[in-house]
């Protein structure tokens, strides 16, 4: 059974996991120092919870005690009851779910796990947490594989990449490109169509791939690209081909996780899943 420890010092060490949760720099050293995530909000803690993902602590206001008290029955680690005033000085940010915890992280998948799949997003350099998350469920929902991320895309467990994509980072396959420079090779030689998002005077209409695939079904990563430059040149001259979604109104692009939802609903799901993203994200 958890230990209830009420305090009312925002400087009590024992607070350490959850300090300054705005701070990106600090919390990038802290957690990957540590090997912590923090879980916000009593949904997402019981989703990484039934995910497998063990507690280090938890920071609750007392109205989210009972509400969780069927996990917190089932572990000895400490809950830190505070009031909601001591919760935001702590964290940097009023936070107004009232519930936090602080959560070890594992290593579930590996690039090489994900070559068994039929549909992958392949992130380039996404350095906007919200942008991942919200990328990694749309993967989901939609019913694709899994997602591959550069080394410098942002990290799906960070509190914001969470809350966004709704604990879907929890359950579907996710792993980091070992090489940024030559990861797109063991792609193809694994037997997939590597497809670029971009703009490009020789891309083909989303329409029109999804329209090759349904005739000659295979397997496909598509590549997403970072905001605002969007894919490298180095990564769109090593794609099969380059895809765009036809615009209007003078727009030339979306956002790239409102894209990916479009290119994953456009291309089709995928024949089998390598994980359970049947979770409901709602």
């Amino acid at each position: 059974m958890a230990q209830f420890l009420t305090i009312d010092d925002p400087s009590d060490p024992r607070l350490a996991d959850y300090l300054s949760l705005r701070d990106v720099n600090l919390r990038k050293s802290l957690e990957a120092a540590e090997g912590l995530f923090i879980a916000e909000g009593a949904k997402i803690i019981r989703r990484a919870a039934e995910a497998g993902y063990r507690p280090r602590s938890y920071l609750l206001a007392p109205r989210w005690i009972e509400g969780l008290k069927d996990l917190l029955d089932a572990v000895d680690v400490p809950v830190y009851v505070v009031s909601e005033a001591l919760a935001e000085q702590v964290t940097g940010f009023h936070v107004h779910r009232g519930a936090l915890a602080s959560m070890e992280r594992q290593t579930r998948w590996t690039q090489a796990d994900l070559m068994a799949a039929d549909r992958l997003v392949v992130c380039e350099d996404i350095v906007d947490h919200t942008n991942v998350g919200a990328i990694i469920r749309c993967a989901a929902g939609l019913g694709w594989d899994g997602v591959l991320l550069a080394p410098r895309a942002a990290d799906p467990l960070y509190r914001r990449a969470i809350k966004t994509s709704m604990g879907t980072v929890f359950a579907l396959p996710w792993a980091r490109l070992s090489d940024w420079a030559q990861g797109l090779e063991s792609l193809k030689e694994h037997g997939f169509t590597v497809a670029a998002m971009a703009l490009s005077e020789d891309s083909v209409s989303i329409d029109e791939f999804a329209a090759e695939l349904a005739d000659r079904p295979r397997k496909v990563a598509l590549l997403m690209g970072t905001e605002g430059a969007g894919l490298s040149s180095h990564w769109i001259s090593q794609a099969d081909v380059v895809v765009r979604i036809p615009m209007a109104h003078g727009v030339d692009s979306l956002n790239v996780a409102a894209a990916a939802a479009v290119a994953c609903y456009a291309l089709g799901a995928a024949p089998h899943s390598l994980g359970d993203s049947g979770q409901s994200a709602g």
